[in-house]
């Protein structure tokens, strides 16, 4: 190879590897368009890329819309792909008192996200507090959801059967019955720690995407993620070793489920996975996660958006 051309190579691979390291770098942080949606003078923010059919992704506590960012990026090709600020965090509105934390209300943002993008149902995507929305959104609104995703959150009754005959998940919720009873401005409240936009950041392992948390808990409102367990995280029944009755108030579903569970989850126990398959009359796809913790759409990010690409895939 002459010296002319030997340099040429050099400066196209030199140029392809910086556009391959910009093309890592860059995200939906940058690219996402940014809207709000109205639910009764509230407003909700939400961050969209994309086009095609409508897909709503829900976080859970601690956290906000960015921490959907993978699976938006690998789903944007085929979606539009819409992840809200539940109310009280980052740039949704924060309504004062725990009674506008009610269940009712978080689901029905749900629908004003959807119906601001003019349409009338979605695929409707939850993890931990936003798979709790995800679960009675379909519950209340059936007709919206084309199909349910929950991700590290049992069905409603496998939450009270295991509270009630699992003692290590009666243990694993005792941080839930400290928030219920607490308040933010208790020093020890975070898992022995104060709550700060710092704390409730710490889970976050990329220094890049934990400095936007912090931000975005900085602009949050902490009473209202208490608010969220005040005012809908069960009651506490007493143990027992036989499994409850079934809830009335908790209807059969009939839509095609996906629910992926991250195995080293040490606030929800995998048990809540059994009979998830009794509660629904439409197909229904476990999928259990070996190394993955409660933040399974971060520990296995690529895993979780191929699972997604596949079982949506499959139901077109």
């Amino acid at each position: 190879m002459n010296i002319l051309k030997r340099c040429r190579t050099l400066a196209v691979a030199a140029l392809m590897t910086t556009l391959s390291a910009t093309a890592a770098q860059a995200d939906v942080w940058d690219s996402a368009t940014h809207g709000y949606a109205e639910n009764n003078g509230v407003r909700i923010h939400y961050a969209t890329v994309g086009e095609g059919p409508l897909m709503v992704m829900i976080h859970g506590f601690p956290d906000f819309w960015y921490s959907w960012s993978h699976q938006m990026e690998g789903l944007q090709d085929q979606y539009q792909v819409v992840a809200i600020d539940q109310r009280g965090y980052n740039l949704s509105d924060s309504p004062a008192g725990d009674e506008n934390y009610d269940m009712s209300l978080l689901t029905a943002d749900v629908a004003a996200v959807i119906r601001s993008f003019g349409q009338e149902s979605a695929v409707v995507v939850g993890h931990d507090w936003g798979g709790m929305v995800a679960w009675n959104f379909a519950f209340a609104y059936p007709q919206m959801v084309d199909k349910l995703v929950v991700m590290n959150l049992p069905h409603p009754h496998a939450m009270i059967r295991e509270l009630t005959i699992n003692e290590e998940q009666r243990a694993n919720s005792a941080y839930a019955r400290a928030f219920q009873a607490g308040s933010p401005s208790d020093p020890t409240i975070m898992f022995g720690m104060p709550m700060t936009p710092q704390t409730l950041s710490g889970w976050v392992r990329d220094p890049a995407a934990r400095a936007r948390y912090v931000e975005a808990f900085a602009q949050s409102d902490f009473d209202a993620m208490i608010a969220y367990y005040k005012r809908n995280f069960p009651t506490l029944p007493a143990f027992s070793a036989t499994a409850p009755a079934l809830s009335a108030d908790v209807p059969q579903l009939d839509v095609p489920l996906l629910v992926i569970h991250g195995l080293d989850d040490t606030a929800l126990h995998s048990d809540g996975l059994n009979n998830t398959w009794d509660w629904n009359n439409a197909d229904t796809t476990i999928v259990a996660v070996p190394g993955a913790g409660h933040f399974v759409q971060h520990d296995a990010k690529e895993m979780v958006t191929d699972t997604l690409r596949w079982w949506l895939g499959a139901r077109r």
